[in-house]
C-alpha cells in the first residue's frame, strides 16, 4: 500500500498544475448559485400568486415573470460556453439542445407576439423550467466544491423524468398556438427575390422546428438516463 501511495504521489506531480482552477471553481459557484437564486425567485413568486390569484394568475405570467426569466435564459448561454471550453464535463450537444430551445421558445414564440404573452401555456412553461432547474443549480454548486447530498442528487436525476415531458409538451402546445398568428402577420417570413415570389413562411418553419423539438427531447432524455444510472444505479459488487 505504502508503494502504490508513493507511485501515485509520484503521477500527481507530474500532471501540471492549474493556476487559475480556484478562479474557474469560484466562477462555476457563483454562476450556478445567481441562476439558482433567479428560479427559486421565479418559482416562489409564481407559487404564491397562484395561491393568492388562482386561475387568474395564468393569464399575467408573462408581464410579471419575463424580466427574470429573460435575465436567467440570457445568462445561460453560458453554459455552452463552459462546456465548449472544457470548464464542466457536460457534454456539448445537450446544452445546445436545452438552451437554445429555451431560448427560441421565449425570445421568439413568446416574447416578440403580444397575443401570446396573455395564454395560459405562458405560465406551465415557466413553472415547469423552474422547478427543473431548482435542483439542476444547487446539484452543480455543491459538485464544484466536492461535496454530494444524496437527496439532492436524487431530485436532480428524478425530477426530470415527469418534467421535461410536461415541458415540452408546454412549450410544442405555445408553439402550435402561435403558428397562426405568424401566419396571418407574416412576421419573420422571408421573401425571396425571384420570378415565382416564393416566401419563405416562418409558420412552416414552425411546424419542422416541431419534430426538432421532440428529437431533441429524445437525445436530452438519453443524456439525463445515462446519467441517472451512473449516479443512482447499482454499485458494483467488490471482487472478495
Amino acid at each position: 500500500k505504502e508503494e502504490e501511495k508513493i507511485n501515485k504521489m509520484k503521477i500527481e506531480s507530474r500532471v501540471p498544475k492549474d493556476p487559475f482552477k480556484h478562479l474557474k471553481k469560484g466562477y462555476l459557484v457563483v454562476y450556478n448559485l445567481v441562476q439558482f437564486l433567479g428560479f427559486s425567485w421565479i418559482f416562489v413568486n409564481m407559487t404564491v400568486r397562484l395561491f393568492i390569484l388562482g386561475k387568474d394568475s395564468f393569464y399575467d405570467t408573462f408581464h410579471t415573470i419575463a424580466d427574470m426569466m429573460f435575465f436567467c435564459q440570457t445568462l445561460a448561454l453560458m453554459e455552452i460556453l463552459n462546456s465548449l471550453i472544457g470548464l464542466v464535463r457536460s457534454p456539448l450537444i445537450p446544452a445546445v439542445i436545452q438552451v437554445f430551445g429555451r431560448t427560441f421558445i421565449l425570445f421568439i414564440v413568446l416574447g416578440s407576439l403580444e397575443e401570446m404573452q396573455s395564454k395560459a401555456v405562458v405560465f406551465f412553461i415557466f413553472y415547469f423550467w423552474s422547478i427543473i432547474e431548482l435542483f439542476r443549480y444547487p446539484f452543480y454548486m455543491l459538485s464544484c466544491i466536492g461535496i454530494e447530498w444524496k437527496p439532492l442528487t436524487w431530485l436532480r436525476y428524478t425530477t426530470w423524468i415527469p418534467l421535461y415531458p410536461l415541458g415540452s409538451l408546454a412549450e410544442a402546445v405555445a408553439i402550435v398556438q402561435s403558428i397562426p398568428i405568424f401566419s396571418e402577420t407574416g412576421k419573420f417570413s422571408l421573401a425571396l427575390p425571384n420570378p415565382l415570389n416564393v416566401t419563405i413562411q416562418f409558420s412552416f418553419l414552425l411546424q419542422v422546428y416541431l419534430i426538432a423539438l421532440f428529437l431533441g427531447l429524445f437525445i436530452n432524455f438519453r443524456h439525463l438516463y445515462k446519467q441517472r444510472r451512473k449516479h443512482l444505479g447499482p454499485k458494483k459488487r467488490k471482487m472478495k
